[in-house]
């Protein structure tokens, strides 16, 4: 029994090693959220009245979070070289800011040891209308991230959809490793209400 055993386990290694989605999936997806408060952060001002400038702070696992904002948004992005991503550029078509949460979404290794490969972060929009008052909203934004870039891989309404933290772990559970920075399309799934914004320039 203890041969079988032992050959079904060779035989089960073997086959993960062979498919690489089949090791993938016995993995352990899981999440662990870092607060992001720019008061506790490095800033740099700006040198322009729109120009809010930028912040240099801490995330999980030592991976750093750089922020800047200008002409009322947001820029966000992530890692040893944040600020030459293209997620740095990147931010949402209307008045936005940026979220006090971030989640990092990935897998937990051998040791226990969360290693993120995309966060999820609820920014703050609003989105000018035909309406005398604007409407005010709520957007998962999702980040790969590297190496391979980091940049926008998605977006959810949350205030539209009741399971919207799903969905956006879905769009980063299935999108965030084989996403292509600057060749794939952003994916935008379940409902959007008034206040959702796309990405700016789309």
């Amino acid at each position: 029994m203890r041969r079988v055993l032992q050959a079904a386990i060779g035989l089960s290694l073997i086959a993960a090693a062979a498919d690489p989605a089949l090791a993938q999936s016995s993995a352990q997806t899981a999440s662990v959220y870092s607060a992001l408060d720019l008061k506790k952060c490095r800033h740099t001002a700006g040198k322009d009245v729109e120009d809010y400038g930028e912040w240099s702070c801490a995330g999980y696992g030592g991976i750093g979070v750089y922020v800047s904002g200008g002409d009322q948004r947001s820029y966000v992005s992530y890692g040893p070289n944040a600020k030459k991503q293209p997620a740095a550029k990147q931010t949402l078509a209307s008045f936005n800011g940026e979220g006090e949460k971030i989640e990092w979404r990935g897998e937990r290794g051998a040791d226990g040891a969360l290693k993120p490969y995309a966060t999820i972060m609820r920014w703050s929009t609003t989105v000018q209308g035909d309406a005398d008052e604007p409407a005010k909203g709520q957007v998962l934004v999702v980040t790969r991230l590297g190496p391979g870039g980091v940049c926008h891989i998605g977006y959810v309404d949350a205030r539209a959809n009741t399971d919207a933290n799903a969905l956006a772990q879905k769009i980063a559970d299935e999108n965030a490793r084989k996403f292509k920075c600057g060749a794939d399309k952003p994916i935008v799934l379940g409902n959007k209400g008034p206040g959702f914004s796309g990405p700016y320039g789309d």
